[in-house]
């Protein structure tokens, strides 16, 4: 049974799995990133952006966050975010932790999405030394609520980064949903548009394990392989870890996934909207829908054994669509909603 309470319920997409494999039988290589596979990888990422970036892989997205914010700040320094960002309300605090200490500040802002207005406001409520100093702005690339960033509005974050000496954090946990969505070159959204330092998403596209933390300015990089050492993210075999980004890499497999996991949530839109006691909480753009349901039935629904999360408030739930998902796993869904919405109408 497929479940929509998140895309990293999905397995190992074919591609990503052959190289695993075909790495596995490969014979001994060097260890911690010294092997052949991660250096492949590394030259693939580079040109897929079309520049010379740093790449480095550790085993999750809090660690990729965690420790991006960590090489950026100063433990007397910030990091303005959204309020609903992931750094902010699912990673236990770990971009402090791993900083020592450097804040959070938040920011409210339509269809979960910072604008140049909030970060303004942020930068100049006060300047004086008891305040920590702004000095990085984090962006969510698709957002937590299934919205996305055009490539006007991440360059106009940037520029008032710029203009107010602050730099820029990508957090694209589903940055693969947002490109797919877009339909615009990577790069465009990311250093061409003003981005310093990206953390690229895989395991929700389709790796078994792994993010790729990309630094488009690469002075910003220096000692960033020690943070990943003591943070204990530095895999001795990591040919492992980045073996499978060929399979999405090659052909494009991490678009084609990309699409797939969005064309299902538009689908899933389609078929839940005009369903009685349904309302949309925000409009789908990536692999995500945000609907209140009845509590009724989403209780019901679970009781049958569909999974999915709660967000925001008494009834709000998140329908995540994954790069497997199935056509016919969102009408049984839907229809199912549909049946117990309109026995309790």
């Amino acid at each position: 049974m497929q479940h929509f309470a998140s895309d990293n319920y999905a397995g190992i997409c074919p591609e990503a799995l052959n190289y695993l494999i075909e790495c596995n039988n490969s014979g001994h290589e060097s260890g911690y990133g010294e092997d052949t596979w991660t250096q492949k990888v590394c030259d693939r990422i580079r040109n897929l952006f079309e520049t010379d970036c740093e790449v480095f892989f550790v085993f999750n997205g809090t660690a990729a966050n965690s420790l991006a914010l960590a090489s950026l700040c100063q433990s007397y320094q910030s990091v303005i975010c959204h309020e609903l960002a992931h750094i902010e309300t699912d990673e236990c605090g770990g971009p402090e932790f791993f900083s020592n200490g450097s804040k959070l500040l938040v920011a409210k802002g339509q269809n979960g999405k910072l604008t140049p207005d909030a970060i303004e406001a942020i930068v100049t409520r006060r300047s004086d030394i008891h305040f920590p100093k702004p000095r990085v702005v984090s962006l969510t690339q698709a957002t937590e609520v299934g919205t996305i960033y055009s490539v006007e509005e991440v360059r106009a974050i940037a520029a008032i980064a710029k203009r107010r000496h602050l730099k820029v954090h990508m957090d694209g946990a589903r940055f693969a949903n947002a490109v797919a969505a877009l339909g615009v070159h990577p790069s465009e959204i990311t250093w061409r548009a003003g981005v310093d330092v990206l953390c690229f998403g895989g395991t929700k596209n389709g790796l078994p394990v792994g993010e790729a933390v990309v630094f488009f300015d690469r002075a910003l990089a220096e000692d960033f392989a020690y943070r990943v050492k003591q943070a204990g993210q530095l895999a001795s075999k990591m040919r492992f870890i980045s073996s499978p980004w060929l399979g999405l890499l090659e052909n494009d497999v991490w678009l084609r996934n990309a699409r797939h996991a969005n064309s299902m949530a538009k689908l899933l839109r389609e078929r839940v909207a005009d369903i009685p006691g349904v309302t949309l909480m925000f409009e789908p753009q990536a692999n995500a829908v945000f609907a209140n349901l009845p509590i009724v039935a989403a209780n019901a629904l679970r009781a049958r054994g569909w999974k999915f999360y709660d967000f925001i408030g008494e009834g709000g739930c998140r329908l995540m669509c994954a790069w497997d998902t199935a056509p016919e796993t969102v009408e049984k869904f839907a229809a199912e909603l549909r049946e117990l919405c309109m026995a309790t109408a």
